[in-house]
């Protein structure tokens, strides 16, 4: 997900939530009708620096629906930390917006709810058909072997991005390639009260994602195939024990990211305060920090060894936010001639342009705009070794427990309490007891 927010909620609520009897929509009643056809609510989350930068960036797109179509959408910009709670409070309500963007690592929590419209081949037919989306954007839309429950909008990838200034002061020549190379890198760049990485320690999605992909690389996946989950693997615990270990035992990241949780760390970064951060598509918001674009560098997130690839050299996971429509929206055709609009290969170019990401749309991917230098990097990993997230129906109680869980230990980190192995076995086992029984 894009702008990176702890959408936290309690693993028995969004159970529950998820669980109910679904009877969203764009208003109350209805069942797939099109008896409203002139206006479409539309949820757009958060992507730009701000609420207001994103409404500068997608009115004039609508109003140009508007102009085509004769349809009218009614916008609102909801923040992250808002998102999740609107779209379950949605979901049971019956008061939801027509069309709504959701991070796409909760499309199969989303869709075990029934709230949302599937995406079968007569959907996917009315935009354009399902083979004009990249494949691995595809792979976050919900359990495989079902209709996908979105389709994709935005796509984003891990990188490392550095501190060009800050790498020339210390002697550093190069970004380092392996986790190993960007420890000792680290210990050049610890200096001066200045940090080397920085983390959002508080910041449960992006704890998630960050233990997720070195789970990957020591053979982990956090869930077995068949759904169930499985925290305390030694892959799963030897991947949250690097993670933390880079603030325990390296030393390499400031006690104060613990309590990171609001993109601090790219501030940090932007500031020549930390000389390395991990993220997503991090060019916009360098800008709105007053970065100049040759003040920073971007490459290819750290492996263990060797190159990235699948499997065990995975350095992302595939991020990226997804459109859905509420199932019992009463404006169903207008709904569908949106999507196809936001992801027609026209508009993917202007709106992936403005926030910095990568267009999901192959043929929009293919745009000149898309080959420079740090999309270039995004659009590779991409292709090439990022993986989506479980595609499970309990992966946002899985985003809450054991991103609290890595919280808790960054917090023990920060204060200069020992970070062992049985330590993190321990809150991972604390994490999966609080997930549902299956």
């Amino acid at each position: 997900m894009r702008r990176i927010r702890a959408a936290v909620v309690g693993a028995a609520t969004l159970s529950l939530a998820l669980t109910a009897t679904a009877c969203g929509g764009g208003s109350a009643g209805g069942s797939g009708s099109n008896s409203e056809p002139g206006t479409l609510t539309y949820w757009a989350s958060n992507q730009g620096a701000s609420i207001e930068v994103d409404k500068k960036v997608l009115q004039p797109e609508l109003d140009k629906f508007e102009k085509e179509t004769g349809i009218k959408v009614k916008l609102e910009v909801v923040p992250w930390s808002d998102l999740l709670n609107r779209i379950l409070t949605a979901t049971t309500s019956g008061q939801g917006p027509d069309v709504l963007n959701i991070g796409n690592t909760w499309s199969a929590s989303l869709q075990s709810s029934g709230a949302l419209l599937p995406w079968d081949t007569k959907n996917f037919e009315a935009i354009g058909g399902k083979d004009r989306f990249v494949e691995s954007a595809l792979g976050s839309t919900g359990v495989s072997g079902q209709d996908p429950a979105a389709v994709p909008l935005y796509s984003m990838a891990y990188a490392l991005y550095y501190n060009k200034k800050m790498f020339r002061d210390a002697g550093v020549e190069k970004p380092p390639t392996t986790w190993d190379e960007l420890v000792t890198t680290g210990k050049r760049l610890s200096k001066d009260g200045k940090g080397a990485i920085g983390v959002e320690g508080s910041n449960l999605s992006n704890n998630i994602h960050q233990v997720f992909v070195l789970g990957k690389q020591h053979g982990a996946d956090f869930f077995t195939p068949d759904g169930k989950a499985d925290f305390t693997s030694d892959g799963a615990v030897a991947a949250v024990k690097q993670y933390v270990d880079l603030m325990a035992a390296d030393k390499i990241v400031a006690p104060g990211n613990a309590e990171y949780a609001q993109n601090q760390s790219l501030s940090d970064f932007a500031k020549d305060r930390t000389a390395m951060v991990l993220w997503q598509t991090a060019s916009a918001t360098f800008e709105a920090q007053g970065m100049n674009d040759d003040e920073w560098g971007v490459a290819a997130a750290p492996v263990q060894s060797g190159a990235p690839g699948s499997g065990r050299s995975t350095n992302s996971m595939v991020a990226g936010i997804n459109m859905a429509v509420f199932k019992n929206t009463r404006n169903t055709d207008s709904a569908l001639k949106f999507v196809k609009f936001m992801t027609g290969d026209a508009e993917q170019k202007i709106l992936n342009t403005a926030y910095g990401s990568i267009p999901p749309v192959k043929a929009a991917q293919q745009d000149p705009a898309f080959d420079t230098p740090a999309l270039a990097v995004l659009r590779d990993t991409l292709a090439t070794s990022a993986s989506a997230l479980p595609q499970v129906p309990e992966e946002s109680q899985f985003e809450t427990v054991v991103g609290t869980a890595v919280k808790e230990l960054f917090a023990d980190a920060a204060a200069g309490r020992p970070v062992t192995t049985a330590s993190v076995r321990a809150k991972l086992e604390k994490a999966q007891q609080q997930m549902p029984k299956k």
